[in-house]
């Protein structure tokens, strides 16, 4: 059984900052590519941030500069700086792990369950 938990959401003010952690457990056999997601209110889930198993990390564009994904594959964990927070980095940020278990021969996606980020004053 693979698990993905998250934490180090919260409320923050505008110009804050918050890190995020997403820590696989379970038996895993390897992690490829990790990734954040949000999805606010009325709104499509979308990609934030994604890094890949060599630390090769790659950005959707309105959070560029303010935002900083790393792993720590020691850990099987990955981070999300968030720096410079704005009202509309207000959602449920959601992590995703690429991940071949111990059992399978295969990788699957794995999502947590999501964190809460408020962004307000």
């Amino acid at each position: 059984q693979v698990q993905l938990v998250e934490s180090g959401g919260g409320l923050v003010q505008p110009g804050g900052s918050l890190r995020l952690s997403c820590a696989a457990s379970g038996s895993i056999f390897s992690i490829n590519a990790m990734g954040w997601y949000r999805q606010a209110p009325g709104k499509e889930r979308e990609l934030v941030a994604t890094i890949t198993s060599g630390s090769s990390p790659n950005y959707v564009d309105s959070v560029k500069g303010r935002f900083t994904i790393s792993r720590d594959n020691a850990k099987n964990t990955a981070y999300l700086q968030m720096n410079s927070l704005k009202p509309e980095d207000t959602a449920v940020y959601y992590c995703n792990a690429v991940i071949r278990p111990l059992t399978a021969p295969f990788a699957y996606g794995y999502w947590g369950q999501g964190t809460q980020v408020t962004v307000s004053s």
